[in-house]
């Protein structure tokens, strides 16, 4: 679709998943823009993520499902979750033939690199700016917004989107600064290579073991070529997010040296575990100022509990680009509306995140006794609908 010819200057801060999300729906809206970045390379750092339905069906209208199933292992099982000391099965539930029946898609495991190769598939190349760290964002009277590069360069453009993470400098543009809360939580990562990794662990199911104060979550990725692993335990004296943080095996295997010999085994299949702090930030009540506005993890961090993360941001693009493509003359009301689409489910997600760390990570007794009951009697693939069957772009367009 060619770009309008009157449309508004759009300037995305981060290459990142939600970065090349917005470019490439911005592309596909009819409107251009340029994406800043500041690495010199576009490379998404961590490792896996789970690609539920409701994403799925947006990277599929964008084009680039092709890509992304080149890379991506179907789920046939999901919420697996098991006995932290014997791996006995409190509950499984099927994913094949049931979510393409539900939601009309199916669900994914893949390496978060593969996701944002498919997204770069949409984005011209000309469009990408490498080596860009944005260092401030400033709106002026007369000409737009201003964007300051550690370079000394300078970008002016009518639309911001702030795409650039936790540590987001366009944050600082829409509200004000507040430091984020510890959660008295770490996250452990790691790849374990097929090759190496236990038979039960190659298998297309998505599984999570629970035992008091910590969880344990791996499934396939990267076509079934590695093992993601995650796991969550007391943070220590560990404060420091970032995604290039790492532990020692030893450490990661400390955490989990009483669990079911399983676990064990397929800690000690990976490598050098990443390592990083889980800190909390509460919603905000709004995340657009004239022409900035925030995405995914700028606008609304959340504990990975739910696997939304990516998805959310994939979401809040969809809905900005068609916001802004209604509106090419008044970027400003596009925004409002963005915002007015996206609160209140990124606020609930947000929320039902942090509710989850307590429930995941209860003590043997009669509280966990009553989840694990409730676990074994639920059907979480149906009670969150909500999540999967929703369709962002139809949302926006039913909106009063």
């Amino acid at each position: 679709m060619p770009a309008l010819p009157h449309g508004p200057r759009i300037a995305v801060v981060g290459g990142g998943i939600g970065g090349l999300a917005a470019a490439g729906f911005l592309r596909r809206a009819g409107l251009t823009a340029t994406v800043h970045e500041q690495a010199s390379v576009l490379a998404e750092v961590g490792a896996g993520l789970v690609a539920a339905p409701n994403v799925v069906r947006l990277l599929r209208r964008l084009g680039v499902l092709g890509p992304f199933l080149r890379r991506a292992v179907a789920l046939e099982r999901a919420w697996e979750f098991r006995r932290w000391t014997d791996g006995s099965v409190l509950s499984v539930e099927q994913l094949t033939g049931v979510c393409e029946r539900l939601y009309g898609e199916r669900t994914y495991g893949l390496h978060r690199a593969d996701l944002l190769s498919a997204l770069r598939s949409a984005v011209p190349g000309e469009w990408i700016r490498l080596g860009a760290r944005c260092t401030s964002v400033d709106e002026t009277a007369g000409d737009g917004v201003v964007l300051r590069f550690a370079d000394g360069s300078l970008a002016r453009a009518d639309v911001v989107i702030g795409a650039d993470g936790v540590h987001s400098v366009v944050r600082g543009a829409v509200t004000e600064p507040a430091p984020p809360e510890h959660s008295g939580l770490c996250a452990f990562r790691t790849l374990v290579p097929a090759a190496t990794a236990p038979e039960f662990a190659r298998r297309p199911t998505h599984t999570v073991w629970l035992g008091p104060g910590r969880h344990f979550v791996h499934y396939p990725i990267a076509g079934g070529e590695a093992v993601n692993v995650v796991a969550v335990a007391p943070a220590g004296d560990q404060t420091h997010e970032s995604w290039s943080a790492t532990a020692s095996p030893e450490e990661f295997g400390a955490q989990f040296a009483d669990w079911d010999p399983r676990v064990r085994a397929l800690i000690a299949a990976g490598g050098t575990p990443g390592r990083w702090a889980l800190l909390d930030r509460a919603p905000l009540r709004g995340w657009s100022r004239g022409g900035i506005t925030l995405l995914g993890d700028a606008a609304h961090p959340m504990f990975p509990f739910f696997a939304q993360g990516a998805a959310q941001a994939v979401e809040d693009a969809a809905v900005l680009a068609r916001c802004l493509a209604d509106s090419p003359d008044d970027p400003r009301a596009a925004l409002r509306r963005y915002e007015s689409a996206r609160l209140a489910r990124t606020t609930r997600l947000q929320h039902l995140s942090r509710t989850r760390r307590d429930i995941n990570h209860l003590p043997d007794g009669p509280e966990q006794q009553a989840r694990d009951a409730a676990l074994t009697a639920s059907d979480p693939l149906a009670a969150n609908g909500w999540i999967y069957g929703y369709d962002a772009e139809q949302a926006l367009t039913d909106a009063p």
